[in-house]
């Protein structure tokens, strides 16, 4: 049984170093200044070129991508004093200039639980969090506009609001270029919905055809997130995501280009910055092929995505558009975009096994959470059930616990035979094992079982935003914060020194029995400053384990008798 003992403390530190290691992961610094930037020239991509590098506020450089058109694109600067506009939903409210989407706050998500605390701002024009969704085009057969200039509001209006009763608010800008080429992009916002559609129809009035490329990428400094237990965001995955047939994603820090700026050729691929809880994404319609790459401008760090080359005859038209998902890590909406590999975007875990896992928990946990109406108690109901499906393999490891809890004093009395002969001792011991039938490492299948349910669980309440600010009873007002009072903290030890306490200890010697009584002390320590609503899962689990296991050793466990000294 000591083997036995000894897996199942490796097991526990198992996990503890595994979510240790996920909560110590070192401070992401932001990339480094870039100072140039590829141009093309005479049709060459790989000719570097002196092109301004944007400033932290400003913008990034007119992208020139991997597949670019066969003409000099070389960056503006903003024009002084672009004309903005406001737009409001129930749900969003933007600041657009045409070219990009500069500021983004979330109307449904207060970024802290005190009254009138203003919403989670998402894009921000502050230098100092500088954060946006930008678009424009690159031609190579004469003037485009860039997401820095070109596009203006068509009309006089300047403040949008979608009124009482209206389902679809749309916001209009122009460029009209000098060869009798136009675009028109529209902004097509919904009621209820995070995405926004931003549709651009190329009109060619003039003599020549037109050739163009559009281009979309999600620009920000990444931000500085203090780290520590209290904070979920400094564990959650921070940087740039794209699909291309894979899902595929690069952490902000030093070496954000370390792997390379990436040139990913894709039908239906997509590209996204994700955070704690939030995300904006840049969602192409149909089948438009693109390219994926990535950049880090002054700005700080960048993912773009080029469309394929638009060709528009004289007196024809041409339309492509796309999605800007920004918003908070719903799985209702994220599903409803329709697009292959956006669920990947609640990152639950870079091993793909605990994301589907983790997918499948998150389905049941709602699931319980529309019957109950608490996400609480939702936690609670998916314990139970996890507890049902596994309750063969559990019932067979209390089972085994309880019937070598039986053969206790033997076992005891074996050692004091033997003494210091362990060898001996050990001998003695199996052989007891196999005269009564008892396999020694029957309850550990159980536990690697339970192992990854746990760690896909520990995401699944990590990342969940349906769980941000969600109450849960009394003391308990956010399932994604601590314990304020450290009471659920507390009954956990309690349950885990019990459950210590039931366990069989048969050949232990004075060494292991003190790391034994010390672990519910230092699991109750390391989970004190967990999510409220992973402490619970971890108490509820653990309390209907110590009911069954005390069952099995009441059914099971009675001690067997002693057997005569050996003379």
């Amino acid at each position: 049984m000591n083997q036995t003992r000894v897996f199942l403390i490796l097991a526990w530190l198992m996990v503890a170093m595994l979510l240790w290691m996920e909560w110590g992961k070192e401070q992401a610094a932001p990339p480094a200044t870039a100072t140039t930037t590829t141009t093309v020239v005479d049709g060459d991509a790989s000719v570097p070129a002196a092109v301004p590098a944007a400033t932290a506020g400003s913008d990034a450089a007119v992208p020139t991508a991997t597949a670019p058109p066969p003409t000099a694109v070389v960056a503006a600067a903003p024009a002084a004093g672009a004309t903005r506009v406001s737009v409001r939903t129930d749900v969003l409210d933007l600041v657009l200039d045409g070219g990009s989407v500069l500021q983004a706050d979330l109307l449904q998500f207060p970024q802290s639980r005190e009254p009138g605390s203003a919403p989670v701002r998402l894009f921000d024009a502050d230098p100092a969090h500088f954060y946006a969704a930008q678009a424009g085009w690159v031609s190579a057969s004469g003037a485009a506009p860039t997401h820095q200039s070109g596009f203006v509001p068509e009309g006089a209006e300047r403040a949008f609001v979608l009124a009482d009763g209206q389902d679809r608010l749309e916001v209009p800008f122009v460029w009209h270029g000098p060869d009798g080429v136009s675009i028109r992009r529209t902004y097509a916002l919904t009621r209820g919905s995070y995405a926004v559609e931003v549709r651009d129809e190329i009109v060619n009035q003039g003599s020549a055809p037109w050739q163009g490329q559009v281009y979309r990428q999600l620009i920000r400094k990444p931000p500085v997130i203090e780290r520590g237990y209290t904070r979920p965001e400094s564990f959650s995955f921070n940087g740039a995501a794209w699909y291309d047939g894979d899902y595929q994603r690069r952490k902000f820090d030093e070496d954000y280009l370390e792997d390379g700026r990436v040139n990913a050729q894709t039908d239906r691929g997509w590209i996204a910055m994700l955070q704690h809880h939030f995300f904006s994404a840049w969602l192409p319609e149909g089948q438009q092929r693109t390219t994926i790459s990535l950049d880090a401008p002054a700005s700080g760090a960048l993912v773009r995505e080029l469309g394929e080359a638009v060709q528009v005859a004289p007196g024809a038209t041409a339309t492509t558009q796309a999605r800007l998902y920004v918003g908070p890590k719903l799985v209702s909406q994220i599903r409803a975009q329709q697009v292959p590999g956006l669920e990947r975007a609640v990152d639950y875990s870079q091993f793909s096994i605990l994301a589907i896992l983790g997918e499948g928990l998150f389905w049941v946990l709602s699931h319980l959470y529309g019957l109950f109406g608490n996400w609480g108690w939702a936690i609670i109901g998916l314990v139970v059930l996890v507890k049902l499906v596994l309750y063969p393999l559990s019932a067979a490891q209390y089972k085994s616990f309880a019937k070598m809890r039986k053969f206790q004093p033997r076992i005891q009395q074996l050692k004091e035979r033997y003494g210091d002969d362990k060898q001996k001792f050990q001998t003695a011991m199996m052989e007891l094992y196999k005269k009564e039938k008892i396999n020694p490492m029957g309850g550990c299948l159980p536990i690697l079982v339970q192992m990854p349910v746990f760690l896909a669980l520990y995401w699944v309440l990590v990342e969940s935003v349906e769980l941000r600010h969600a109450p849960w009873i009394g003391w308990i007002q956010d399932l994604t914060a601590r314990d304020p009072y450290f009471i659920l903290p507390v009954i956990n030890v309690a349950v885990m020194w019990f459950t210590q306490k039931l366990q069989p200890a048969p050949g232990m010697d004075p060494m292991q029995q003190k790391m034994m009584q010390f672990m519910p002390v230092a699991f109750g320590v390391m989970m004190a400053f967990f999510p409220a609503g992973l402490v619970l899962y971890w108490v509820t689990n653990g309390a209907l384990g110590l009911l069954q296991q005390w069952w099995m050793m009441k059914k099971h466990g009675e001690p067997a008798a002693k057997a005569s000294p050996a003379k």
